[in-house]
């Protein structure tokens, strides 16, 4: 068997055949032979990608989200005459609702694919997730659909979030007892 010399117009069926032809491989050429067939393939699926272009996407697409709370904290304190503290409030729920609006309109998945990492921003992200589960698992009914499942990602989140403060109010209190 001769080592795969990959062509630039072979389709993925072409290259998942020669690949499935060299299985039974023997001795150690048509081993190699599988294994050049196989990351023909594995060449061909995976594609490329430049990391500076994605780092660069995901650092605007969060920036952007970031920028965006930042204009409706400050719409908040200087427009509406709010604390600082109302304010944050405000802009975390406004956040959360468009984050909810966009995954719900499938246009957050859009972004992701987009930004990558950057729409990860913890609120809008975990918002998403959140949306993401109750749209996928409404169809089963409202208990053993939405209600079971709609915490899929966000469970995890919760849990170790509780979890960790928890153990670090015990380190706490364990301070403020020896101290």
């Amino acid at each position: 068997m001769e080592p795969r010399t990959e062509k630039p117009g072979d389709t993925k069926e072409e290259l998942i055949a020669d690949v499935v032809e060299k299985a039974d491989a023997v001795t150690q050429k048509e081993k190699e032979a599988r294994n050049e067939a196989y990351n023909a393939y594995v060449r061909q699926v995976t594609g490329s990608y430049s990391l500076v272009l994605n780092v660069l996407k995901a650092f605007l697409t969060g920036g952007l989200i970031c920028f965006t709370g930042q204009i409706i904290t400050n719409v908040c304190v200087h427009v509406q005459g709010m604390d600082a503290g109302t304010a944050g409030k405000w802009t975390s729920l406004i956040l959360i609702l468009a984050s909810a609006v966009l995954t719900g309109l499938n246009i957050y998945p859009s972004l992701a694919q987009f930004g990558g990492a950057g729409v990860l921003v913890p609120i809008t992200g975990f918002a998403n997730g959140i949306a993401s589960s109750a749209m996928e698992f409404k169809k089963e009914g409202q208990v053993f659909g939405l209600g079971a499942q709609i915490f899929g990602i966000g469970g995890p989140v919760i849990l170790y979030g509780i979890f960790t403060s928890w153990v670090l109010g015990v380190i706490y209190l364990v301070i403020r007892i020896l101290a």
